[in-house]
């Protein structure tokens, strides 16, 4: 076990995912929110989680449930959490002005070896940092949900963080068995979502035009790229699948990933196109119904327990 401490602000769904990675590696960790029962709240989820994933043979990190537990610790105040902390991960909800007050208070407390990171998925660190004393300790290190089962971190700074703040992250996720990748500098949607966009876009016109069903744009990424997508990214699958590797994938393919991509036209407004919306949420609940939702969830989470473990020995 290490005597360092984590901070946690946030006890929802990704800071206790994240209290639990922590203490998984041992780490001392203390968890922040506004409210007494918030926190009890969280505790209970947590020592419940834990067990069940112990019991499950789910369980990450070398000791058992219960002394994860016992390393974790609760405050509702701010300068009891930045006291000795290591590194402080910011999980509250994703609206700008509460992040920008958060932090302005957290520059009044930051010791010098601490850094902030934030979990969010929608805000460059630039947008909440900028003007602050101690803006060379803040970054982003954005997980993906459920962070618990999907290793990947992608760690974003600022124009001034500094580059011993990105490398001491790095190298924390790594202790945790995260599997972070560093951005050189930060850019909108950052990698992820820049990806995983293109994507959603590309699929919204499919349905929209009535090329594919929903079901059937799903299964061309569940019963083809995904599979290949679990173990290797694209430029390597694009490596592999010519016989000269990637200069020659592109070269014999490059004209007509041109010519296809000069056909997907504009950049769908999901927010005004109501009626695909509307029929891709039809067809989605016919896959899927509200009420059913949480137990698909837990179907899914289920296998990707079961995916990490075939991963680790792909790797």
């Amino acid at each position: 076990m290490s005597s360092q401490k984590i901070g946690i602000v946030g006890s929802g769904l990704i800071g206790r995912a994240w209290t639990m990675l922590f203490a998984a590696a041992g780490y001392r960790v203390q968890l922040y929110d506004i409210l007494e029962s918030q926190l009890a709240t969280a505790l209970q989820e947590l020592d419940k989680d834990l067990h069940r994933l112990e019991e499950r043979g789910a369980l990450r990190g070398n000791i058992r449930a219960s002394e994860q537990f016992s390393l974790i610790g609760v405050t509702t105040r701010l300068e009891e959490l930045t006291r000795d902390a290591l590194h402080i991960q910011e999980c509250v909800p994703e609206v700008l002005p509460l992040k920008q007050s958060l932090y302005s208070q957290l520059d009044e407390l930051l010791e010098q070896q601490t850094v902030v990171a934030s979990s969010t998925s929608t805000f460059m660190p630039s947008l909440y940092s900028e003007g602050l004393q101690k803006r060379q300790q803040m970054l982003v290190a954005h997980p993906l949900n459920p962070p618990y089962f999907i290793p990947l971190v992608e760690i974003v700074p600022a124009p001034w963080t500094s580059s011993g703040a990105v490398e001491r992250t790095r190298d924390l996720m790594l202790s945790l068995g995260q599997r972070p990748v560093t951005l050189k500098r930060e850019i909108q949607g950052f990698a992820t979502n820049r990806i995983q966009y293109a994507i959603l876009n590309e699929v919204w016109r499919l349905v929209g035009s009535g090329i594919l069903s929903v079901a059937d744009v799903d299964r061309v990424l569940s019963q083809g790229l995904g599979l290949r997508y679990a173990l290797l990214g694209s430029l390597e699958t694009a490596h592999l699948n010519a016989p000269g590797g990637v200069a020659d994938y592109f070269q014999r393919f490059g004209g007509e990933i041109s010519a296809v991509s000069a056909t997907y036209g504009e950049t769908p407004n999901t927010q005004e196109d109501r009626e695909t919306l509307a029929e891709i949420a039809r067809q989605c609940e016919q896959m899927v119904s509200l009420e059913k939702l949480d137990e698909r969830r837990a179907i899914r989470d289920e296998f990707l327990i079961q995916l990490a473990k075939l991963k680790r020995q792909f790797e």
